[in-house]
């Protein structure tokens, strides 16, 4: 099993039930065990700013699944959820779960990048991981208590 941790946000519909449903359906996934959920924190948009607040968290997964697997799932739940990929990059969404760490695997393939590409600048991606697993680092940058300390 690989611990793994995905980013979890919301900003259009009923946020708070659409995160905790994707929970659910992760929880119900074979080859996935919900080791942690952090609390959800309301924060502003990033990059596209003239949206709605979005809602944030992650969530922490004992996972037998390969990377890959693990974010068709994601986006398996993501579709299911009512996520379309219209609209402006970083624009308003019904969920949006993104695969920040698998591990300690470094990947940079098509369409799959590990550790997530911005994770060290986001502070709204940090802050729940600081709360589930203070001590954890991102290879190659650092741990994520670390980060976000350089982000204040």
């Amino acid at each position: 099993m690989t611990r793994a941790y995905v980013g979890l946000g919301a900003n259009l519909g009923d946020r708070l039930a659409t995160l905790r449903r994707a929970v659910e359906l992760l929880r119900a996934t074979p080859g996935i065990d919900v080791a942690g959920v952090s609390a959800f924190r309301e924060t502003a948009p990033v990059g596209f700013r003239d949206q709605p607040d979005f809602l944030n968290g992650a969530v922490a997964l004992d996972t037998d699944l390969a990377p890959r697997a693990l974010l068709q799932r994601l986006l398996e739940v993501e579709r299911e959820l009512g996520r379309t990929r219209t609209g402006p990059r970083f624009g308003p969404r019904t969920i949006d779960l993104d695969l920040l760490l698998y591990g300690d695997v470094e990947l940079d393939e098509p369409a799959l990048t590990v550790p997530h590409p911005r994770l060290h600048e986001r502070r709204f991606a940090l802050e729940p991981l600081v709360e589930l697993q203070p001590a954890l680092v991102v290879p190659g940058r650092g741990s994520v208590a670390d980060l976000l300390a350089k982000l204040e």
